[in-house]
């Protein structure tokens, strides 16, 4: 059997408990029923076998992925296992939630079923994630409160960050030091902002110049080489790549894989099946199909005119842009087809934060060089 993984980014429901300025996804109150759990492991199961596929990995996330409540979990964690057993398959569940609504009601669900770790995400300086009838100081202190009480708890926390005017604007030694030191943090990642859905006043804040963009993250990237690199913080996706300079076995970012439609797919709590969950809250031209409706999700992906230009983004790039000169090219595959939909208004271009992206592998490369050279006199004496 096929030792690789396919994975899957799943929406159980489309709604919310926070109103946060930017969120590109619709919100509705709609939610995955139970009784079409059955129906969806069935149709993941069948792709498994299909592609000779061994283990998938399950992303669940939202809306606010907790408004399903632990009993939900439980009862889909045990339909989908025992499934999967049945066919010699395997499901493996991670977790992304905004912790708003984390309390110890979760723990078992979270040591069970997510292996005792947690995604959530927290911005600096925080002026967009609040509260409903709150402000965004409001959110910042539920959300503290709510990561003391998971990390109390036993609970891995994993923290994503994007990036803001804001952000710039404080500077990457204050960006770290909130993180690390006064939030206690040895796992966090960065992540360069999307731009999609609709159009709102705070999305100015996320309309990032490259060039101060990657002055920041290269600013942020020595300083967590001089700070944590050695002390055992991990910050995406820096980690990373200095794995994949080193030879190490490196887990890259999405929007760095080879062929992203080779990788993963996601699915919302209605059954509609796109590339991931960008795509499938805020651009219905380009959904696959619906998973409940179409027997066969191999033909489904095979067959999608959708699917066929991420599909065939790749070479296009290589074709029609100047991505075949770039000596970064087997890293970065052209960046992230979303970012650059959405910045745009094609797929079939380079993403937009290539310049950026150079920055980081060019000094990803070179301290990957130096902790090599420092690896090989260690093993000399």
């Amino acid at each position: 059997m096929n030792a690789r993984s396919f994975s899957v980014i799943l929406l159980p429901t489309a709604e919310c408990n926070v109103a946060c300025e930017y969120c590109f996804e619709y919100k509705e109150p709609h939610r995955l029923s139970p009784a079409l759990v059955p129906l969806l492991t069935k149709r993941l199961l069948d792709h498994m076998e299909n592609e000779d596929i061994a283990e998938c990995e399950v992303y669940w996330q939202g809306g606010e992925a907790l408004i399903m409540g632990p009993a939900w979990y439980l009862e889909t964690r045990d339909a989908m296992a025992k499934a999967a057993r049945e066919r010699g398959r395997r499901f493996v569940h991670y977790l992304q939630t905004n912790l708003i609504s984390y309390s110890p009601a979760w723990n078992d669900v979270i040591f069970d079923m997510f292996n005792g770790s947690v995604g959530t995400s927290m911005d600096f300086p925080n002026h967009h994630r609040k509260l409903f009838n709150g402000s965004a100081d409001d959110y910042s202190r539920v959300w503290r409160q709510r990561l003391d009480e998971a990390r109390a708890a036993g609970i891995r926390v994993g923290v994503i960050a994007v990036l803001h005017q804001g952000s710039l604007a404080a500077g990457a030694d204050a960006f770290y030091r909130h993180f690390v030191e006064e939030l206690g943090l040895d796992d966090f990642q960065v992540n360069t902002p999307f731009p999609g859905g609709p159009a709102n006043d705070s999305a100015i804040e996320f309309q990032l110049d490259p060039a101060a963009l990657a002055t920041f993250l290269g600013e942020l990237f020595d300083i967590w080489v001089d700070r944590g690199l050695e002390a055992g913080v991990a910050l995406g996706p820096f980690d990373a790549l200095i794995d994949h300079f080193t030879g190490r076995p490196a887990r890259l970012p999405c929007i760095w894989k080879e062929n992203c439609s080779n990788q993963f797919i996601s699915v919302d709590s209605k059954g509609t099946v796109a590339q991931c969950d960008c795509w499938v809250t805020s651009y219905p031209d380009y959904y696959f199909g619906n998973i409940f409706r179409e027997p066969d999700l191999t033909r489904m992906l095979s067959e999608s005119p959708a699917r066929r230009q991420f599909v065939e983004r790749p070479g296009k790039l290589v074709e029609d842009g100047d991505c075949l000169e770039c000596r970064f090219l087997s890293i970065c595959h052209g960046g992230c087809p979303v970012r650059t939909y959405s910045a745009l208004g094609t797929m079939h271009a380079k993403d937009p934060y290539c310049e950026v992206y150079k920055v980081i592998f060019a000094k990803a490369e070179s301290e990957g060089r130096n902790l090599r050279q420092r690896r090989t006199a260690k093993a000399a004496v």
